[in-house]
């Protein structure tokens, strides 16, 4: 009999969910990605329509939820202002202090 497929997470964008898609098959997870064809419509539809489903088997569902939870809680390196010197954190852009660039 086949596995009942689930969806275990929603990617921001396909960059994320094929990385997460490669970091589960690692593990002898199967996946199957659902939405990631939606993107070539970007500009026409609501941004939380774009997000791409992980599925898994419903047998997988465990193990894939506890790797896709390591990966949200990942500590991301936060980064110094070249500009000012203040610390900010990895989910900022822009510098709080001055709004000097990340990238610039």
């Amino acid at each position: 009999m086949d596995d009942i497929w689930c969806e275990v997470y929603r990617a921001a964008n396909v960059l994320e969910a094929h990385s997460l898609k490669g970091m589960l098959e690692s593990s002898r997870i199967p996946v199957r990605l659902q939405g990631e064809s939606l993107s070539a419509a970007a500009g026409e539809l609501p941004a939380d329509v774009l997000e791409v489903g992980i599925w898994v088997p419903q047998s997988c569902l465990i193990p894939a939820a506890r790797l896709l939870s390591a990966y949200e809680q990942a500590e991301q390196p936060g980064w110094c202002c070249p500009r000012c010197g203040e610390q900010n954190g990895a989910q900022f852009e822009l510098c709080w202090q001055c709004g000097h660039d990340r990238d610039a």
